[in-house]
This record gives C-alpha cells, sequence and structure tokens, in this order.
C-alpha cells in the first residue's frame, strides 16, 4: 500500500444526512484509508489537528486520540480485508461528532458490557454504535468542549 490509497476529503456545508446535529455542525470532514492498523496514526493526527481547531483543551484532544484509537482497534477486528476504513468528523461549535466505520463479512453491534466500550464511554462522553446498509458497522463517539472560563487568569486555572 502506498500513501496514494488514503483519500481525504473536505466537503464545506455538504454532510451525511444522517449525521447527528448536523444543524449545528459547521464543517464536516472525511477521511478514507486502508482498513489495517498501520494506518491509524493519520486518523489520530487527524483528530487532534480538528480538536485543535475547536479548541479543545489538550487533555479533551489526547482522550479523542485515544477514543478514535480504541474504536477503530474494535471496528477493525470485524473488517474485510482489503475494504476502506472511514471516519468522517462533524464540527460544531461545542462539540465534535466521530463516526468510524467498516465493511464486515458478519456485521456485529459491538459489545457494550466490555472494558473497551466503558473506555470509550469516558474519553468520548457520548458514544454509540449501528449497523448500516451494504455490512457496514460503525461506532459514533460525541465530546462537548469543556466551558472555558474567560477573563484574567483563566490561563492556567485547570490543573
Amino acid at each position: 500500500m502506498t500513501e496514494d490509497t488514503a483519500a481525504t476529503t473536505a466537503v464545506p456545508g455538504q454532510r451525511d444526512p444522517a449525521a447527528p446535529d448536523r444543524e449545528t455542525a459547521q464543517d464536516h470532514v472525511t477521511v478514507g484509508m486502508p482498513a489495517e492498523g498501520a494506518y491509524l496514526s493519520v486518523l489520530r493526527t487527524a483528530t487532534a489537528g480538528l480538536a485543535a481547531r475547536l479548541d479543545f483543551t489538550l487533555d479533551e484532544i489526547e482522550d479523542l486520540r485515544i477514543a478514535v484509537d480504541e474504536a477503530c482497534a474494535m471496528l477493525l477486528a470485524q473488517a474485510i480485508p482489503g475494504t476502506t476504513l472511514e471516519c468522517a468528523f462533524d464540527l460544531g461549535e461545542e462539540e465534535m461528532t466521530i463516526t468510524v466505520s467498516v465493511t464486515a463479512a458478519e456485521p456485529r453491534i459491538p459489545a457494550k458490557d466490555t472494558f473497551a466500550w466503558t473506555v470509550l464511554s469516558a474519553l468520548a462522553g457520548t458514544v454509540d454504535s449501528r449497523l448500516g446498509a451494504d455490512d457496514q458497522v460503525s461506532i459514533v463517539l460525541r465530546k462537548r468542549r469543556e466551558a472555558v472560563s474567560s477573563g484574567p487568569g483563566a490561563f492556567g486555572a485547570s490543573g
């Protein structure tokens, strides 16, 4: 595989009709790449960059990076080799919704009573999963930005 096999598209103003909170989303970014663990660093970097753009804190950015990595690991276990892993980012004023999807031979919703699901929920805030058309399995992560205090002394106030 070469870098040419990974595709990234940003389509301002055009969103998936099934995407959550599409009325409040400002931008929609989709990253598609081979469904292989070797490419997950690309998604972690994209997640961090987009979260930083929304002024998420460093801790929130790291939580999202780990959550995306964990969601991908859960889905790659059932992905058909040679297919595409797709990650859609919906960027709103106060939150980011990330939908990770793969095509599976025998699609099944990830179990919600596992340690991995508990970790996802703790890191991302709201986590859901769904089965879609054409044997698609998706995990949806939604993270709201922490309330940021403004005014004197706001820098370094958390910690």
